[in-house]
């Protein structure tokens, strides 16, 4: 039995070193996972709370229309039920797109380095990837609108960007949505969107009335800290989403985690403290890393990619042997930097000294 041929020249996805492993490996007893931008907070306590008692029928199929989770949703997002779909995370809905909109023959935009999913799901469907490099971490839109042609069925907007942090404004993006062909549909990844710094919130859900071809993703997985329970969601026009929904499996969301996500959308106290904490801690660390010589680039996110003099194999692996866990450039097609997400105060600082220490024997 062959595959589709185009699998010949691709590999799996590989997540970052798992925290097992590395204990394993190193013989340590401690180890901080600084690469998978998980929240380092955890999760509202009130869904630590609400697990125990929501886990039973497990032999029955989950609600395949996330019902109640939708319609809480819908309220806070205030658009119409029927704009939304929900994915396996936000992941699973990048997926749909590809399935649904891409296919031998079409092409895509996208800036390079990014969130390489889209050009994965993409690759697979048989489209082609026109790829624009990041100008200074952020994507360059003159560029990407000039690479849009009769075969461009979607455009991939990252904001803020994976693995730069670097976010599009909202003037910004609304004139790449005027002056971007309304048949091509624009996907904005906001999959870091309760990260954004509150002066700079491009309040992007208000754009989907006058932009029908805009389609918004978000998810639970990174500042509401349900990763492990993957819930994403879509938000477009009925029509979009509706083709979506389509191209989506039945119950592709657990009945834990669709009542997980409700409450955790329900608690903004957590929701706050994450951001605060969040904030503060990257603010800090960017003032460590500009006192230790190294530039980083602007970050919306609860991660920062430092520009090293080495490559990032190198940190990484240094960092490895002192229980830290970070994401080399190498692995995300940026070399000589490496991603790390925002930890706790404590956990930043011991970072901080590591780093020094690192430097020095350059």
């Amino acid at each position: 039995m062959q595959a589709k041929q185009v699998f010949k020249q691709m590999t799996p996805y590989t997540p970052g070193k798992q925290i097992e492993d590395v204990k394993k490996e190193y013989g340590l007893t401690k180890i901080t996972k600084l690469a998978s931008n998980e929240n380092p907070f955890g999760y509202s306590p009130n869904v630590k709370e609400l697990i125990p008692t929501i886990i039973d029928h497990l032999e029955i199929y989950p609600d395949g229309y996330a019902t109640e989770l939708r319609t809480s949703l819908a309220g806070k997002l205030q658009v119409n039920e029927k704009q939304l779909t929900f994915g396996c995370g936000s992941d699973e809905v990048v997926d749909l797109i590809c399935r649904s909109y891409l296919e031998p023959g079409t092409n895509t935009v996208m800036a390079t380095p990014t969130f390489p999913q889209y050009k994965h799901n993409a690759v697979i469907q048989g489209a082609d990837i026109v790829e624009v490099p990041l100008v200074d971490g952020y994507h360059d839109l003159d560029r990407m609108l000039s690479k849009i042609d009769s075969q461009t069925k979607v455009v991939w907007l990252c904001s803020p960007n994976n693995p730069t942090g670097s976010l599009i404004n909202r003037e910004q993006l609304v004139t790449f949505l005027t002056n971007c062909p309304t048949d091509v549909m624009v996907v904005l990844d906001e999959a870091y969107y309760e990260y954004i710094e509150s002066d700079n919130n491009p309040n992007s859900i208000n754009l989907l009335d006058d932009y029908p071809n805009l389609v918004i993703l978000r998810t639970f997985s990174k500042a509401y800290g349900l990763a492990n329970l993957r819930v994403g969601y879509g938000v477009s026009s009925e029509e979009i989403a509706t083709n979506l929904n389509i191209t989506r499996g039945p119950f592709n969301t657990t009945s834990v985690s669709q009542i997980a996500a409700r409450c955790a959308l329900e608690d903004e106290t957590f929701l706050v403290h994450t951001y605060e904490e969040n904030l503060r801690n990257k603010h800090s660390f960017m003032k460590a890393c500009s006192n230790l010589n190294l530039s980083y680039y602007d970050s919306e996110a609860n991660f920062l990619f430092v520009k090293l003099p080495s490559s990032g194999d190198a940190l990484f692996e240094y960092l490895l042997t002192k229980g830290f866990i970070v994401r080399s450039g190498e692995a995300l097609g940026h070399p000589n930097g490496v991603r790390i997400t925002i930890g706790s105060s404590e956990q930043m600082e011991e970072l901080e000294q590591h780093l020094k220490e690192f430097l020095a024997t350059l």
